[in-house]
């Protein structure tokens, strides 16, 4: 079994009052384990002061790995849509 890096562009949820872009970031960055290798999160500028998060992370080409993934970064308050930019093999 090879590794897949995939990058993902996370934005807060709007319709959610206090949701903090670093926040999400910090935790993202604490899904790091054996499986997932959160290997860069960054917070970057959207539009009229909006902040998504970028994530980098690379895990085994198991079957539903990835989706486990979206599933936990889905669960944390404030997440709205979760997008893959790139995702690559290994």
């Amino acid at each position: 079994m090879g590794l897949v890096a995939m990058t993902y562009k996370v934005n807060p949820n709007p319709d959610v009052d206090g949701v903090d872009a670093n926040a999400i970031a910090e935790t993202i960055r604490s899904f790091s384990d054996e499986v997932y290798d959160v290997q860069n999160v960054e917070t970057k500028p959207l539009a009229f002061g909006l902040q998504f998060v970028e994530v980098h992370v690379v895990m085994d080409d198991g079957t539903g790995l990835s989706d486990a993934f979206e599933g936990k970064m889905s669960s944390i308050h404030g997440v709205g849509e979760i997008e893959v930019l790139s995702m690559g093999l290994l």
